[in-house]
């Protein structure tokens, strides 16, 4: 089952006996075979954003392609990303995303039109349009949303739409109340295994999934950062969709940053002091201690997969045996308490996804070509294509 559902073809050149100790490091102490496995026996379809309709949102562009202003496209792959935003209640709701094509940003879209769009009601699923700004010579656009159309407590879908070519990006909004719980996992190098199979696609580390799911059940919002540059935006949002990972909100380092741990400790600390998040506990390797303990967080809070020198064994939990034996002492009489405050009467619990995929015709295909898809909505990042490396 193992092997059907998560093993690229690279395995086939292992030699047998290798691998059950390959499934056993991998997958053997995460639930998600068997939620599968009931999946199929129930006919349970999970969507990404849970609470409303079976129906899978669509969106059609309110405005036909216009002929471009200064530039074209065609013929080259839309690379257009940006950061989930999550901001206090009255403070400003700025909006921002870049729009580059091509697999190393060839191609920057300056001078033209975008269409802002968001979904207010997720199970009516109507999308409705703020605005239409234009991109500046960085291929951004950066738009404020107005005090009369404010949005109040919830998670939003945003998208922007390139009015020459209709390529898209998705990214989410969410408004939060004072004192916001949330838990924080760093993904690199916390999340993936020290050996990926084949040098590509790594595998997500044993029990690594169950840990964030127990979190975000006990109503916390999930918050996952990364040094990487954003143009990686869709091949990590991928990887985690593929493992299915619970929902949460990605913050990217802008471009290629020479300080990406610094990057980290500026965006925490602004959800901090300008949004009144309170972190609950934070994830991450040996590298990330030092970005947590900078926000204010104490030993206890910061858990760390992996290598640690002795001093960084007293500056964290170190997690020697794996994130399987720290779930079994979270869920320990003691080990974890729900969240605080009114973040679970706006956060919805749900998993990354991919558009476009219907259940059975997504997973029919996983069963033939021996690799995991990801079970999504049309609601979530939207045309990310079916990439299956990270490095």
């Amino acid at each position: 089952m193992d092997y059907a559902l998560y093993c690229p073809e690279g395995l086939s050149n292992f030699p047998t006996n290798a691998l059950p100790h390959l499934f056993h490091a991998s997958y053997w102490e995460s639930n998600d075979v068997i939620a599968f496995i009931l999946r199929q026996i129930g006919g349970i379809e999970v969507t990404s954003l849970p609470g409303g309709d079976d129906h899978e949102p669509s969106f059609s562009p309110g405005q036909p392609r216009e002929k471009w202003i200064k530039k074209r496209t065609s013929n080259v792959t839309a690379n257009h990303r940006a950061n989930d935003v999550i901001v206090r209640e009255g403070a400003p709701q700025v909006l921002i995303a870049r729009f580059m094509y091509g697999p190393l940003d060839m191609i920057t879209l300056t001078g033209e039109k975008v269409d802002i769009h968001v979904m207010k009601d997720v199970p009516v699923g109507e999308w409705i349009h703020l605005s239409t700004e234009v991109t500046d010579k960085t291929g951004r656009v950066t738009y404020t949303i107005p005090e009369d159309k404010a949005l109040s407590y919830g998670l939003y879908p945003v998208k922007m739409v390139v009015r020459g070519d209709h390529t898209s990006v998705d990214f989410f909004l969410v408004v939060v109340p004072p004192k916001t719980e949330c838990v924080v996992f760093s993904i690199d190098g916390s999340f993936t295994a020290s050996m990926s199979v084949t040098g590509r696609d790594p595998k997500v580390r044993a029990g690594a999934v169950d840990v964030v799911r127990h979190w975000q059940e006990l109503g916390y919002l999930i918050i996952y950062t990364t040094g990487r540059p954003d143009m990686q935006h869709r091949r990590v949002v991928s990887w985690l969709s593929q493992h299915n990972f619970p929902h949460g909100l990605i913050s990217f380092a802008d471009g290629l940053s020479t300080d990406p741990l610094g990057h980290k400790a500026a965006y925490l600390s602004n959800l901090i002091n300008n949004h009144g998040v309170v972190i609950h506990s934070a994830y991450g390797s040996a590298k990330d201690i030092s970005v947590y303990t900078s926000i204010g967080l104490k030993p206890k809070q910061i858990f760390v997969v992996g290598k640690a020198s002795k001093k960084q064994q007293n500056q964290a939990t170190v997690l020697m045996d794996g994130y399987a034996a720290h779930l079994t002492m979270l869920m320990s009489y003691g080990g974890s308490r729900p969240a605080q405050g009114n973040a679970r009467m706006v956060i919805p619990r749900g998993y990354f996804g991919l558009p476009g995929q219907s259940f059975s015709r997504r997973r029919s295909r996983s069963a033939k070509r021996a690799t995991s898809y990801p079970i999504g909505s049309e609601i979530v990042y939207g045309k990310i294509r079916n990439v299956h490396t990270f490095q």
